[in-house]
């Protein structure tokens, strides 16, 4: 265990560094920080820290920058999250409370996170499988074809166009449309199936067929292999940053053209709560230069999707993540409200 002097020292170095994109020197610290030490005692605490792997030496310069592990820390223990003023949050709110529909709210939400942060934003559409129907709506494009909307209550859409074995009248349409938003409204996606199996059963014969394409069509739309999107912003941002990629932005760049690779970025949805990784905690070798703070986001307290922003591993980490929290929170206040 580090001794908490040594510990206000790591914090004090990785402060400056984020600050100044210098490496960091003894002499600098103690004019800098209020430590209560001689410039030798800091020498020693860091030729300690350097040792345990917290800090590194870039070159032959006197100066000191974190390692992955003393960012690691740093993260853990020493930093706290950053709140956002009252004038951010005004600014965020009014922001994301413009959008018209998921996509715009999608939208201005990697916007607004690679303005607030200056890094590159990544943010998830809101995941099916984990979504509850608002609503099921039928509409007779001809007398043989419909048109499926299905709305989600993340503010989802899906349209499909359903082919009918038969004519379908309206009268028959309308008490399709009655029935099944009486099963399927307000339920969970995974409860659908066994809501309406035996919905086809109420009709009579001649109509059977139609409602279970119907059906069919509604359940393929429900567990679509396709339904993990992403949207990206702030790219150029990286460029702000070339001296924190060792030998080029490029393969940084490679990386979030994946999209596999960033949904493994982010993570489970499941988990609600800020994640930061770190350099070398990325899998994938084209981010080891890079950090990524991520939360979910979603309405009623229980997350859908994720959204955070990759950076390079020299970060302001309270400030990011109190941005990136603020953000899902207002998304998840949205959601709740379309």
């Amino acid at each position: 265990m580090l001794s908490e002097r040594r510990l206000q020292v790591l914090r004090a170095i990785v402060q400056d560094y984020v600050g100044t994109e210098e490496p960091v020197g003894s002499k600098a610290l103690t004019e800098r920080h209020s430590l209560g030490v001689s410039p030798a005692t800091v020498r020693n605490d860091m030729a300690a820290l350097e040792d345990e792997g917290y800090i590194a030496q870039p070159h032959t310069s006197a100066g000191r920058i974190p390692t992955d592990k003393g960012y690691r820390l740093f993260v853990d223990k020493l930093a706290g999250v950053k709140p956002m003023t009252a004038p951010e949050r005004r600014a965020i709110q009014n922001f994301l409370e413009g959008a018209v529909d998921l996509d715009d709210v999608v939208a201005r939400t990697v916007r607004l996170l690679a303005q607030l942060t200056r890094q590159v934003a990544v943010v998830q559409y809101p995941s099916l499988t984990r979504s509850t129907v608002r609503h099921v709506e039928l509409l007779a494009l001809a007398p043989a074809r419909l048109m499926l909307v299905l709305i989600t209550d993340t503010g989802r859409v899906e349209q499909r166009v359903v082919d009918c074995p038969a004519p379908f009248g309206e009268a028959s349409l309308a008490d399709l449309r009655a029935r099944l938003n009486s099963r399927v409204a307000n339920r969970r996606f995974a409860d659908v199936p066994s809501l309406v199996e035996d919905l086809p059963e109420a009709f009579e014969h001649e109509d059977r067929g139609t409602v279970s394409t119907v059906l069919s069509t509604l359940l393929e739309t429900l567990v679509e292999e396709n339904e993990e999107r992403l949207m990206i912003g702030g790219t150029a941002n990286l460029t702000r940053f070339g001296h924190d990629f060792p030998l080029t932005i490029r393969p940084v760049l490679e990386a979030l053209e994946e999209q596999v690779v960033l949904l493994k970025l982010l993570g489970e949805a499941q988990d609600p709560g800020v994640t930061v990784r770190i350099g070398h905690e990325n899998a994938h070798e084209g981010l080891n230069s890079t950090s990524v703070v991520s939360v979910g986001y979603g309405s009623g307290g229980e997350a859908v999707a994720k959204l955070g922003v990759v950076g390079p591993t020299r970060m302001d980490y309270p400030g990011t993540m109190g941005a990136v929290r603020a953000v899902a929170r207002y998304v998840g206040q949205i959601l709740a409200e379309s």
